[in-house]
């Protein structure tokens, strides 16, 4: 991505309806999990979809995946080469991805100015997929927020930690005094059972009712299973390790919801 390059306004830019991405306010509550496994749901259901690993700070989608990427986001902000250059096949799930440099904080440290570049280069090239996820870095940092705006909706996850829904409702309030009715919706993981489920997103959508006039609504419910740690040990997606497992099952519940638009 040369310097020189123009930053397209978000209006000149395609329509993102196909655009998800995946935020939290803390780690360790199966972001990174969630964006790899939702995304390949997607794949499974036909569509050509594309994940993009935006934790900056901490890229770890390579990881998770065993993958040993020959070009990431670095070599694109570097002017090497483009973002579509960047993308890799993993034909085990079939979809792409584009991965970021795992192991280096490097990223986390780009200007506002690269970020919008990166976004919008990102909106572009989302024009060439039916869906394409975001997996954002856990936090409330300004590359987080940059690239949280303009895309069709952000799914916020959380789990039943006090640490977790402290952290979930920091982020809504950073997005919503920054955005007017942003796209956010709730998904609740590792939940014991789907009431367990509900009974935390009823937590934090009344605190954001309560003190920032809105109301989120709930995407989905993951419930808390076992072949989860499994699959990320065995550096294999739940849907090809485990695919008849309660978590998968969620998941793809949650693809299909989204893919259709509900």
């Amino acid at each position: 991505m040369a310097e020189s390059t123009a930053i397209k306004a978000p209006s000149a830019l395609p329509d993102r309806h196909n655009l998800f991405a995946i935020a939290s306010g803390k780690g360790g509550v199966g972001k990174t999990w969630l964006a790899i496994s939702l995304v390949h749901a997607m794949a499974k259901a036909g569509k050509r979809a594309l994940l993009f690993d935006g934790d900056f700070g901490l890229a770890n989608v390579d990881v998770q995946l065993g993958l040993m990427p020959e070009r990431d986001l670095a070599n694109v902000l570097s002017g090497e080469i483009s973002l579509e250059q960047a993308t890799l096949s993993y034909a085990k799930g079939g979809f792409d991805i584009l991965a970021g440099r795992s192991g280096s904080g490097n990223l986390a440290s780009l200007d506002g100015k690269k970020l919008r570049l990166l976004r919008n280069e990102l909106i572009l090239l989302s024009g060439k997929y039916d869906q394409v996820v975001v997996d954002l870095g856990a936090g409330i940092s300004k590359s987080v927020q940059t690239f949280s705006e303009d895309f069709s909706k952000t799914l916020v996850i959380l789990t039943d930690e006090p640490t977790s829904l402290v952290d979930a409702y920091a982020y809504i309030k950073l997005r919503t005094a920054r955005q007017r009715n942003p796209e956010i919706e709730i998904v609740v993981n590792q939940a014991k059972n789907v009431q367990d489920g509900e009974r935390t997103f009823a937590t934090l959508r009344r605190a954001c009712e309560n003190f920032l006039s809105f109301s989120p609504p709930l995407a989905g419910i993951i419930r808390s299973d076992p072949h989860v740690r499994d699959s990320i040990r065995a550096q294999t997606p739940i849907l090809i390790r485990h695919p008849s497992s309660d978590a998968a099952k969620d998941v793809e519940a949650l693809a299909k919801k989204l893919v259709e638009g509900k």
